[in-house]
């Protein structure tokens, strides 16, 4: 059997949520030109999993409007617990999706810093947001999914710093979910001018155990010159959705993007994560890690694309499969020709818990250029038992040794993220998941 592709939304859906946006007209003209795509093109095909059965298309509703929080005393306790709620000045939170509350400190908003939510900037700074909207980064006619989305955005956040900033500030933003109705067509845009910098952290939180919607969300990453990105993402998408999760970026001349992302979602899953060595001397960091369990699928395809001489592009992946879970680990570091003195590494490991569980870990290295450097790493077994026997043989219990193994074992990713709110909701989802 293979799932019905009609499109669940028409010309006419698509006309009368941009006019209750107040979009501008390229805006909806976008929209419709993407729905006409989206009729046409194939599903993509991630290597080595088969999505020919899985439903990305149909969903009970488009939006789910819900109340704005009045004050951060009004959020729930499991949001409450991501924040710094002293210290925390620049905040955006979207509930199901509307935009729910947000805070930009004076201070950056006098340098020019945007912190909003995707209709406002779409409205109120249109002529920046067409400059990135799925111009470079993603294209809408890549496949079905990409031109569904460009139809469809319903949310997502736009961060903007302008050239000489430099943010000490976390820019935090946190995506709830408690409707389980809610489709998320998420689009968020981070750009950092030239000589600025920006660390950004986002979180997605599912309150319910079973969705009924979609998630299909992008987000374009743009490193100018000298800039440097430092981008911090933990998703907890629930049991039921059908994701498809976009994250790319584009490095220029000495820009960095440091990517530091926990994929903890309980539904299939498809994960791209793509960064865009362009300028020269410029550098992509990846490290992710997942934790898979009961019946769901999950691909994630990790590439540091080096175009620019002397890029350094590295990828670390670390998963952890129980019960009959399964997922592809696909890494892949690619040297252009004429990107010269560039370095590509990766190390893909993955910990399997049960008899059924099942990893497979790819790291491919495609290399059109003579001078330069690549390697790669991947493994795929159980726990260490050299590893156990010295925890045992210490008075530690076999199941806490297991626990203490796997959270080593994960550390890695844990600690690169910028909050201590985030890092600490990892740890939990994490220690919830393997327990």
């Amino acid at each position: 059997m293979t799932v019905e592709t009609t499109l669940a939304v028409t010309e006419q859906d698509i006309r009368a949520y941009s006019e209750k946006m107040q979009e501008p007209g390229w805006m909806t003209d976008f929209r419709l030109a993407a729905l006409a795509h989206a009729a046409e093109l194939p599903m993509p095909e991630p290597d080595k999993t088969n999505i020919k059965n899985w439903d990305f298309l149909t969903f009970p509703t488009h939006t789910v409007e819900s109340a704005a929080y009045g004050s951060l005393t009004d959020l729930p306790d499991e949001v409450k617990s991501l924040i710094d709620l002293e210290n925390q000045k620049t905040l955006y939170i979207q509930r199901n999706n509307t935009p729910a509350y947000i805070s930009l400190s004076p201070q950056l908003k006098e340098k020019g810093v945007i912190v909003t939510d995707i209709h406002t900037a779409i409205r109120e700074h249109g002529d920046l947001v067409q400059q990135y909207f799925m111009k470079d980064t993603v294209k809408v006619d890549e496949h079905k999914l990409t031109a569904y989305h460009a139809a469809l955005v319903n949310g997502g956040a736009f961060v903007y710093v302008p050239k000489n900033v430099e943010m000490d500030e976390v820019v935090q933003v946190i995506y709830v979910q408690d409707d389980a109705s809610v489709s998320l067509f998420n689009h968020t845009i981070v750009v950092a001018e030239m000589n600025s910098k920006l660390t950004y952290v986002e979180n997605y939180l599912s309150t319910f155990e079973l969705a009924q919607g979609q998630a299909n969300i992008i987000s374009e990453v743009v490193a100018k010159d000298n800039a440097k990105i430092t981008y911090g993402a933990v998703d907890v998408l629930a049991k039921g959705y059908t994701a498809y999760v976009n994250r790319r970026g584009i490095t220029h001349r000495d820009a960095v993007i440091d990517w530091a992302l926990g994929l903890m979602n309980d539904s299939n899953t498809v994960v791209e994560n793509v960064t865009h060595l362009v300028g020269d001397n410029s550098e992509g960091h990846v490290k992710i890690v997942v934790v898979g369990r009961g019946d769901q699928k999950q691909n994630f395809t990790t590439k540091v694309i080096h175009w620019g001489k002397n890029t350094e592009g590295q990828i670390l992946k670390h998963g952890v499969m129980k019960d009959s879970a399964s997922s592809i680990f696909n890494g892949i570091g690619k040297i252009e020709h004429g990107a010269s003195k560039s370095n590509a590494e990766q190390e893909s490991r993955v910990l399997m818990l049960s008899e059924k569980a099942r990893g497979d870990a790819n790291p491919i290295l495609l290399i059109d250029e003579d001078d330069v450097t690549a390697g790669h790493a991947a493994s795929v077994g159980r726990v260490d038992p050299m590893q156990m026997y010295y925890l045992m043989s210490r008075g530690v219990s076999k199941k806490e040794a297991e626990r203490l193994i796997i959270h080593g074992f994960l550390a890695p990713v844990v600690r690169a993220l910028p909050v201590e709110g985030v890092k600490k909701q990892l740890t939990e989802v994490i220690e919830r998941k393997v327990r």
